[in-house]
């Protein structure tokens, strides 16, 4: 199970937030501009909700809403589940496993302060398991 705390995954990230009055069209913009999978949305500094690419296809395209006039909070998940900076990135990954979701806001005092991804999160975790595997094959074909 990785060991880094998500103070350690978030170190240098940028946070993204929008407002609750952004439209789908000004979040979906600010996302790509920044090559991310998901945008927190704040009301006075305080997490009310995220919206992701899934939200996008799920509940604005399918249904055929207008993304220039769809506020974002009409299609944002209110209230998601949340995550401190000073847990285990094991106890993030875990969440984001049995919830079925693949973005975790950070928060501290319900303030924004980075965004676990799977992506991101399994940086050295995936390397870490790629020699593991690398060894083992090396030990199975040696026996």
């Amino acid at each position: 199970m990785p060991q880094r705390t998500i103070r350690d995954v978030i170190r240098d990230q940028h946070i993204l937030t929008t407002s609750e009055e952004s439209t789908v069209r000004q979040a979906v913009r600010r996302m790509a501009d920044t090559r991310v999978g998901a945008i927190m949305v704040i009301r006075g500094g305080l997490l009310v909700g995220i919206f992701t690419e899934r939200d996008a296809l799920n509940r604005v395209l399918a249904p055929g809403l207008d993304p220039d006039t769809t506020p974002i909070t009409l299609v944002m998940t209110p209230e998601p589940r949340t995550v401190s900076p000073e847990r285990p990135l094991g106890y993030a990954l875990h969440l984001m496993h049995t919830g079925g979701f693949r973005h975790l806001p950070v928060v501290d005092n319900g303030r924004p302060v980075g965004m676990v991804s799977v992506r991101d999160a399994l940086g050295s975790e995936l390397s870490q398991f790629e020699r593991e595997l690398d060894d083992f094959e090396h030990i199975a074909t040696s026996l």
